[in-house]
Formats: structure tokens, sequence, C-alpha cells
């Protein structure tokens, strides 16, 4: 199947199983947008056949976050997005493990300025012996409607990139990059966001 036959479709099917859930927010054509906007992001994907899955997925994320953002629905738990270069190591770290302890109680995203092809192994290594399993995700960049959509934003070395919208709060974790690392030194990396993490769920829980 060529490249162009193949973004159309996952971009019909995505399109198709997006409009059965947000088809009373918005137009199909909106949808549409948003999804082969979102199947961009991971047009270079080396594995190809996980695009059909990450492009639903983000194109949901950032329709469920659109729809917070024109007052269409309220957010029924706080939403925290995670910001790094790559989206391969740190944000995906600190996402996880948010994800792990808030079991549904937060809403979790992450995103890259400069999003990578695939998460860092070793990142990926590093999780699973502590119990949390990222390796079913991939890097991707933020959208500006999840910005704006979060309560918090926090961000990791990706200097000013990151959108600035009042009423939020922002923090930067400033944390080495475990790119290039071996194992050894990805662990304190790890176990440092797993702190910052399990003090940011209780400021939210408790709040």
């Amino acid at each position: 199947m060529s490249s162009e036959n193949e973004a159309k479709e996952v971009i019909e099917e995505s399109t198709r199983e997006l409009v059965d859930k947000f088809g009373a927010m918005f137009n199909p054509d909106e949808i549409r947008e948003v999804v082969a906007d979102s199947y961009k992001s991971f047009e270079n994907a080396r594995v190809r056949s996980f695009i059909p899955v990450f492009t639903t997925r983000y194109a949901e994320e950032r329709l469920t976050a659109l729809s917070v953002v024109r007052g269409i629905t309220k957010p029924e738990v706080p939403a925290v997005l995670f910001v790094c270069v790559h989206n391969a190591g740190r944000s995906q770290m600190a996402a996880g493990f948010l994800r792990h302890r808030a079991q549904g109680k937060v809403q979790v995203f992450s995103g890259g300025s400069n999003p990578g092809i695939d998460l860092n192994s070793v990142v990926v290594a590093a999780m699973k012996e502590v119990g949390v399993d990222i390796s079913q995700e991939i890097p991707k960049p933020f959208a500006t409607e999840i910005v704006q959509s979060a309560d918090v934003v926090i961000t990791m070395g990706c200097g000013d990139t990151c959108p600035i919208f009042p009423g939020k709060r922002y923090e930067d974790w400033e944390l080495a990059d475990p790119a290039g690392q071996p194992i050894e030194a990805v662990r304190p990396i790890r176990d440092e966001i797993e702190r910052r993490v399990e003090e940011l769920y209780r400021s939210l829980v408790n709040s």
C-alpha cells in the first residue's frame, strides 16, 4: 500500500470511529481535520502497524481537550501535561508514573517540543523494573488545545517552547536527560521523577 493510500485509509477509519464518539460535539469535517493533523505526528514512525492506534488515541485526546476548552464538557478530574524535548524519556516516565498512581483520578497528557521517533529503550526498561509499562507509548507533540485544557503543565528542559496561558499552574522540573545514558544513570532520574510525581499527585487530590 502506498503511503498516500495508507494515510487516507487511516484517517478515514479513525474519523469514522471518532465521529461516533464526538459527533454531537463537532462536525465531521472538524473531526477529520484533527485526525489528519494527528496522523502527521506519526507518519515517520518506524513501526507502521501502530500508526492507526496512535492516530486515533491522539486525536481523541485532542478532541476531548477541545471540548473542555470550548466549554462543551466539564472535566471530572484535573488534567496534567508533561512536556520535554523529544517525549521519549522524562515526560513519558512522568506520565507513566502518574497514570499508574492516579488510576483515572487525573487525566494525563505528555508531549514533546521536538518529538523523537521512538521511546528511549533504556527508559522503557528502567520503568519496567518498577512495574510501570510504557512500551506501548510513542513520542508525539503537544497540541495547543491540550495545553489550554490542562490544569498543570510540567516542563522538563524544553525551555520557552510551551505556550503560556493564564490561570494554569506551571512548573519546570530540572532533571538530567536520560538520552544516551546507561540504565545505571537512568535509575536515579526515574526515581526522582517518581518522587516528584507522588508530590504532584498528593497536591492535586488534596486541593
